[in-house]
């Protein structure tokens, strides 16, 4: 309790000087954010703490937010350990806004700290934030361009759709399943379109990526009421060699037709 009442009062001097770096050095948030600098694996979590607790109350302080998102964010840009960035993003998963992105989209193309990029910005509803994805494809590559292909269909972003069409064609089939999977689960007719060409030329390797995206697809449409979009869709994979495929079209037909399984 006691802790928790320094915490505050530390938030409310934030809040009142209108800047973070206006904490005193011996205030126990202030001191969090010094221990964050030098945060390492391993190392003993109790000092960051009054930071977790701050960012806990921040969900109903939209100030505090703020404030805290500009201290984070300030940090992120400098010169930290990978450790220490992993847990700003931890924290601005929480209280970013679009005002972090910026700072987070650089690190899209960081083979050690995109992951956790995606993590902050898939939790950013603003559209700076799916922006900041979509703008990060041509500058990545391999397993952070999967990863953001990934986050695009968690985002089921509309506007990416034709980035990611001539993905479907990329020499890397990892790339190339992944945007397949982000079409599928954005899964709009534009979509449903690509999927299509998509999965009558796919080579052997890409078959089960692109009927399950193209079912995928399927779903999100019937979801979305387009029922003879949808109706097509599970008609066509009827046909697939893949069993589990052509199960699920099965049962997707009957569902839009009215019919019991």
């Amino acid at each position: 309790m006691f802790r928790h009442l320094l915490v505050l009062i530390g938030v409310l001097a934030v809040l009142c000087c209108g800047a973070p770096a206006a904490l005193a050095a011996d205030d126990p948030l202030e001191k969090a954010f010094e221990a964050l600098k030098t945060y390492d694996w391993g190392k003993e979590r109790a000092p960051l703490r009054p930071l977790e607790e701050a960012v806990a109350a921040a969900g109903k302080d939209p100030a505090l937010a703020k404030a805290l998102e500009q201290k984070l964010v300030g940090l992120l840009k400098a010169d930290v350990s990978q450790a220490a960035k992993d847990q700003i993003c931890r924290q601005l998963s929480l209280v970013g806004s679009a005002e972090c992105v910026p700072a987070v989209a650089e690190l899209l193309p960081d083979e050690k700290l995109s992951h956790m990029a995606r993590y902050v910005l898939e939790r950013i509803p603003a559209p700076e934030a799916t922006k900041a994805l979509r703008e990060a494809l041509p500058k990545t590559k391999g397993v952070q361009k999967v990863g953001v292909l990934n986050s695009l269909g968690v985002k089921r972003d509309a506007e990416s759709v034709p980035a990611l069409v001539p993905l479907l064609a990329d020499s890397d089939p990892q790339v190339a399943a992944a945007a397949a999977a982000a079409l599928g689960a954005i899964g709009n007719s534009e979509a449903a379109k690509a999927l299509a060409d998509f999965q009558a030329k796919a080579p052997a390797a890409l078959k089960l990526a692109a009927a399950d995206a193209y079912l995928a697809c399927a779903e999100a449409l019937l979801a979305a009421g387009k029922k003879a979009e949808a109706l097509a869709i599970y008609k066509e994979l009827t046909k697939s060699e893949i069993r589990h495929v052509k199960l699920a079209a099965t049962r997707g037909m009957m569902n839009v037709m009215g019919k019991k399984q």
